[in-house]
């Protein structure tokens, strides 16, 4: 599948705003304590991806009732589901000067991923920092894609190609408007 930018400018996806707010304390320090245990981009791209995966529970699986959706709450609270943790992901990359977009696949809900690209790069390579459990083990790969989840096109399921510098705008709207983790198991989003 080729991915294809929203936005042609590649600062786009090194910017922060309210969502993937990178410049916050507690996200460039955490970036710093990860880039400090490693030697170059790759290897702080593979501690960004394994510590959101692994050190912030996905929320449903963790039964967590709190909604976090900014990457600085994420962080902290130690807890998102996977549009949470794909926006902490993306925050930490580019606080580590590595552009990082958001993008999505088509499952039974919309579920939420990051793409990363490596310093002289051409190529954006999908990452899945959804958080592993029995039947899901996704890794950190810039060569084949180890992703949670792989559509089936017979269910109607899908990857989307759009790799986006900010978060969807019904994503948002379905973390930002739920009270706690079930009301926003009501309200994700099934399509884009």
């Amino acid at each position: 599948m080729e991915l294809i930018q929203q936005v042609p400018e590649i600062s786009a996806y090194l910017a922060a705003d309210d969502v993937i707010d990178h410049e916050h304390p507690l996200v460039r320090e955490t970036s710093a304590r990860l880039r400090s245990g490693t030697g170059d981009a790759y290897e702080y791209a593979r501690a960004a991806f394994e510590f959101v995966r692994d050190a912030i529970p996905h929320s449903f699986d963790a039964d967590d009732l709190r909604v976090t959706w900014r990457a600085s709450d994420v962080i902290e609270q130690r807890t998102g589901i996977c549009y949470a943790k794909a926006h902490a992901l993306a925050a930490l990359l580019r606080a580590g000067a590595l552009p990082a977009a958001l993008c999505y696949q088509k499952l039974d809900v919309v579920h939420g991923l990051v793409a990363v690209r490596m310093p002289g790069g051409r190529t954006w390579h999908r990452q899945d920092p959804r958080g592993n459990r029995p039947g899901v083990d996704a890794r950190f790969s810039l060569g084949r894609e180890r992703l949670a989840f792989t559509p089936d096109p017979e269910s109607n399921e899908m990857d989307y190609p759009v790799l986006y510098a900010v978060p969807h705008p019904q994503v948002l709207k379905a973390l930002r408007s739920a009270r706690d983790r079930h009301s926003l198991a009501e309200c994700l989003p099934t399509a884009l």
